[in-house]
């Protein structure tokens, strides 16, 4: 049996356990759960080491049609994987180094469809998401800062689901 994805798009924090432990409650009959938490980091770049400080990241969206792409993209991975659950937070606004700003989770009767639909909600909620993220350093807005665009690992890693 298969429920209506959770979307959800909140200014809000969010714990991940919790979200993780009432997402199970929900879905006993799953022989397999995966589930994917992103957090903000304090370095702009692709190591900490060469990376740029960030003090902040402010997250946009366009409310209405946000919740409309995450809902077709909901349906998408229904329709590429069996899965019985699937549940997104996204967040908005104002973010610190180490706060969540993304919750995934899928079920399913086997961790093969579970792992893939997860992953593929990740890269393209990663990549073709409407979210706006701008980074500040510690000196402001001229420090380490800027709007994020999505590396080309990051565009490569979806296509692979490209039709």
């Amino acid at each position: 049996m298969t429920d209506a994805p959770s979307i959800r798009i909140q200014r809000e924090s969010f714990d991940a356990g919790a979200e993780l432990t009432a997402f199970s409650a929900n879905h006993r009959g799953a022989g397999a759960i995966c589930s994917f938490v992103g957090q903000m980091r304090d370095f702009r770049g692709a190591d900490r080491a060469s990376g740029q400080a960030i003090d902040a990241m402010e997250l946009e969206h366009y409310p209405g049609m946000a919740e409309r792409q995450l809902a077709e993209l909901a349906a998408e991975a229904r329709r590429r994987w069996p899965i019985t659950g699937l549940a997104i937070v996204h967040r908005h606004g104002r973010l610190a180094p180490g706060e969540p700003i993304v919750f995934v989770a899928t079920a399913g009767a086997h961790r093969a469809e579970a792992f893939a639909a997860c992953e593929f909600l990740m890269d393209w909620l990663k990549t073709q998401a409407p979210f706006w993220k701008k980074e500040t350093g510690p000196q402001g807005a001229e420090s380490g800062a800027g709007w994020v665009t999505a590396e080309a690992a990051d565009d490569a890693r979806a296509a692979r689901w490209s039709k």
